[in-house]
């Protein structure tokens, strides 16, 4: 290798290194539409493309080699085309169909680099043939299989470069090529999926009512509102719209004494004058017994009741003539009795 190249592949790992810290943190915040988040975003689209610039000035992937011919320290440079596209979709621009465009043909870029080095398998690189959309079954229940079958393949993936990442400093040779292998297989089945999206998302996209460029004429004026330059003489259907908004604020009277809006005159001046020295709270008007006679008077009170009910009270000696009208209210219930004897009035009962 030549030492331009050598100069070359020492400022693409570094500069890879350092947008791949970068682009970890972005995919680890989820403010995007902070300024913040945008900035970074395009500093990390602008640092992986400056990856992708040195990766085809140096020619480091080429169609004549095999994947053996690629170190190991290399193989993970085959991914900046994947992030580019994983990166271009957060973008906050206001045309997304160019967006998804250029995010689609950096999808197909780097799954066209992974089939020349034949990591794709016979599934993968059908549906990319045919378009990730297209080659799904028609049927639901195989679709249904197929994306458990992707769902716990891509588990596997994660679970195998979670345990590789967590000692990379002391991999050897070949867990180094393994973790880029797997990061490999894991970012097709994501690109695969990302194609899939961005189809239906154009599909939406090109359904969507678009903008139209010439401008809309503004709308007819009534005939009554022209030539109102004041917006307090503009036409209104409210009869007391002059008094609703004298109502709001204003002088009480102008300045030769006529009065300009609504008013009534209180003797507040009085009344307050009157309740200075006034409790707080509102003082009884009568007492306790007073109200409870009144009550008594309104019949709000029912009397009797209860256990005195029963207790018969001892006749005035002294009062005849309590005691002669109970006398005779004795005897004629005596003659009634005798008048009519007990069952007299039961006339089914008799024989």
């Amino acid at each position: 290798m030549a030492l331009n190249e050598q100069e070359d592949s020492t400022s693409l790992r570094s500069i890879f290194d350092t947008t791949s810290r970068l682009r970890v943190e972005i995919e680890e915040s989820y403010d995007y539409q902070s300024d913040a988040y945008q900035d970074k975003l395009r500093a990390a689209l602008t640092s992986y493309q400056k990856c992708k610039d040195l990766i085809d000035q140096i020619s480091l992937f080429s169609s004549n080699e095999g994947l053996e011919d690629v170190s190991s320290s290399e193989i993970r440079y085959m991914l900046v085309d994947f992030y580019l596209a994983e990166l271009s979709l957060k973008e906050n621009a206001q045309n997304r169909e160019t967006v998804l465009k250029r995010s689609r043909t950096l999808y197909n870029r780097f799954l066209s680099l992974c089939d020349t080095y034949d990591l794709l398998s016979t599934t993968d690189k059908s549906a990319f043939e045919k378009g990730a959309v297209s080659s799904s079954p028609a049927d639901p229940a195989t679709r249904r299989n197929e994306k458990i079958a992707k769902y716990k393949a891509e588990k596997e993936l994660k679970a195998k470069i979670e345990q590789l990442s967590q000692n990379s400093h002391n991999l050897d040779e070949t867990d180094v090529r393994a973790l880029h292998l797997a990061s490999i297989s894991l970012s097709i089945m994501k690109a695969l999926q990302g194609l899939e999206m961005i189809f239906l998302e154009l599909d939406i996209l090109s359904r969507a009512p678009k903008p139209s460029d010439t401008p809309q004429p503004p709308p007819e004026q009534d005939s009554r509102s022209q030539g109102r330059k004041n917006p307090a003489d503009s036409y209104s259907e409210k009869l007391d719209l002059n008094i609703a908004s004298s109502m709001k604020g204003g002088p009480l009277l102008s300045s030769s004494g006529k009065p300009l809006r609504p008013f009534t005159l209180l003797d507040s001046r009085e009344r307050l004058k009157a309740g200075v020295f006034k409790s707080g709270h509102n003082l009884p008007t009568m007492t306790i017994d007073e109200y409870l006679e009144e009550e008594r008077k309104r019949g709000g009170i029912i009397e009797g009741g209860g256990e005195k009910s029963g207790i018969i009270p001892e006749p005035d000696e002294d009062n005849y003539e309590k005691a002669d009208a109970e006398t005779m209210k004795a005897r004629e219930w005596d003659e009634f009795k005798e008048a009519n004897p007990r069952g007299s009035g039961n006339t089914l009962n008799r024989g």
